[in-house]
């Protein structure tokens, strides 16, 4: 079975951005390097550094993490980087 990534980059304006992807590695040289194939938030930003990321067995599981990732507030975010809490992983 194909696994899917959720990951959280760290920008230079130390903002925080989350995605999903299959190819964790490919998808951040993306965002550092391509104008066309990088976000358009990350574009802006460079370089973009990973710190964090969650394996899921289908895109549909990392879809709806990356939607509660993104819900979340900058500090919650920052608890989650830090593995201090178990709630977020709800």
């Amino acid at each position: 079975m194909c696994k899917w990534y959720v990951y959280i980059v760290k920008c230079s304006d130390k903002s925080l951005y989350t995605g999903i992807t299959k190819n964790i590695e490919r998808r951040i040289n993306e965002h550092n390097n391509s104008d066309s194939l990088g976000s358009r938030y990350t574009r802006g930003r460079r370089p973009v550094k990973l710190v964090y990321r969650e394996t899921k067995q289908s895109r549909s599981e990392a879809t709806r993490r990356e939607y509660k990732i993104k819900k979340l507030s900058r500090r919650e975010k920052e608890l989650l980087l830090t593995g201090s809490s178990t709630v977020l992983e709800v």
